[in-house]
């Protein structure tokens, strides 16, 4: 029976306490370790950071078309701000700050 592993820690864990995963890794170690399926976004850091690019650019976009607005005369006050420009300035801070904030720790 083989069991797919999620992470590294599941694989330990399984280890010290499966006596035939033991034996199938003494046997062929890289046979045995095929079964540990990480996720991309635990090891690919990239990912990461092309979606915080991403969001800046679209923050700093919407900033500097903001001030390409008010400076060509179309926006005149607070009141006159495309609502577009305020929801998509809006979510994009949102979601950096959900990205770049700590994640909670596990208290198990």
């Amino acid at each position: 029976m083989e069991t797919t592993f999620k992470s590294i820690a599941d694989f330990k864990s399984a280890m010290a306490t499966d006596p035939t995963l033991q034996t199938a890794f003494q046997n062929d170690p890289v046979e045995a370790s095929k079964n540990i399926h990480e996720s991309p976004l635990d090891t690919d850091i990239w990912i990461y950071r092309i979606v915080v690019f991403a969001l800046g650019a679209t923050v700093l976009s919407i900033i500097i078309g903001v001030l390409f607005l008010v400076g060509g005369g179309e926006i005149k006050d607070d009141k006159t701000v495309p609502t577009i420009l305020t929801a998509i300035g809006s979510a994009a801070i949102g979601a950096l700050s959900g990205l770049l904030a700590p994640s909670p720790k596990n208290t198990k």
